[in-house]
């Protein structure tokens, strides 16, 4: 391979296998329609991905926000059946490679790959000049191209699921993915206002990358290592309170008092929109207001367990 075409496996280096090919970012129903057809096949399935976003390197003023972290990414990959998970890291030089190049580069010298299963808008190569129908003229081993919408028999893509979650429609996104939407980060200290009216929350820090559904309050759940607890979480700027603050995204784990969560990785899931974010008179209606949020986001993660 081109020594300025950096490839990094997660996972055993796997040769021979049946590859599916894309950035998966969200791994929703589509690219899991797409890795079930690859199992189908009956080899062991390498997924080749890149990072970061093309759109970083062709298309810096239009790089999309991320439905899921590289890492978070490569997991869900392997969770739904993928064996291994081969990322090159798409720079200028690498947008530079050819289609033809690609196919004997990567896929034929690299992942030696047998089959290949990709979704019908997948384009690759130089200014994206490769297409499926490219990719089965050229390449020496059979493709299979999906038309996902036919598929599903709706259209699905990352894009309409990050605009469903910025609108606020999480249980849409929730659908699209299959699972709630995620965010994570660590937890840092805030305000500490929580913790004296008796709702103490965790202030998630998140990437700028991430796709924030819009203000609102959510039920949903908190997790801390092996710890997932069902959470009432407010995303905003408190406008309650006197002063000007930022958007945060604060979770409160239901009937949990006396966690000390400080510094770790939390994880938040988004499963249903309680409400718009309000601004209340005083305390009062607020803490009112949080009782029925709460009960509500209890009686929601309990029927969904």
């Amino acid at each position: 391979m081109t020594n300025s075409i950096k490839l990094h496996w997660n996972g055993a280096p796997l040769t021979g296998a049946t590859a599916i090919i894309g950035i998966f970012d969200g791994v929703h129903k589509g690219h899991q329609r797409i890795i079930e057809r690859a199992l189908a096949l009956g080899n062991p399935v390498v997924a080749l991905t890149f990072n970061p976003h093309p759109a970083s390197v062709v298309a810096p003023d239009r790089i999309p926000t991320e439905l899921l972290p590289l890492q978070e990414r490569i997991h869900q990959l392997i969770s739904h059946g993928v064996s291994s998970v081969a990322v090159i890291e798409f720079t200028h030089a690498f947008s530079m490679m050819s289609a033809q190049l690609f196919i004997e580069e990567i896929l034929e010298r690299e992942l030696q790959a047998t089959k290949v299963v990709i979704g019908s808008n997948f384009r690759f190569g130089h200014k994206a000049e490769g297409t499926p129908k490219f990719l089965a003229d050229r390449a020496k081993i059979p493709v299979i191209s999906l038309d996902l919408e036919a598929e599903l028999g709706a259209p699905i893509s990352s894009t309409r699921i990050r605009e469903a979650i910025t609108g606020g429609n999480i249980e849409i996104a929730k659908d699209l993915l299959t699972r709630p939407h995620q965010l994570m980060g660590p937890v840092v200290h805030g305000e500490k206002r929580g913790r004296t009216i008796g709702y103490p929350t965790a202030n998630i820090a998140v990437s700028e990358e991430a796709t924030i559904p819009s203000d609102g309050v959510y039920a949903g759940w908190l997790s801390v290592g092996s710890n997932r607890w069902p959470a009432a979480i407010s995303i905003g700027t408190n406008p309650t309170f006197d002063g000007i603050r930022g958007r945060q995204i604060e979770a409160y784990a239901l009937d949990q008092k006396d966690l000390d969560l400080y510094d770790h990785i939390a994880k938040v899931e988004f499963g249903w929109r309680l409400r718009d974010t309000i601004k209340f008179s005083g305390l009062d209606p607020l803490l009112i207001q949080m009782k029925i949020d709460c009960d509500k986001a209890r009686e929601l993660t309990r029927d969904y367990a």
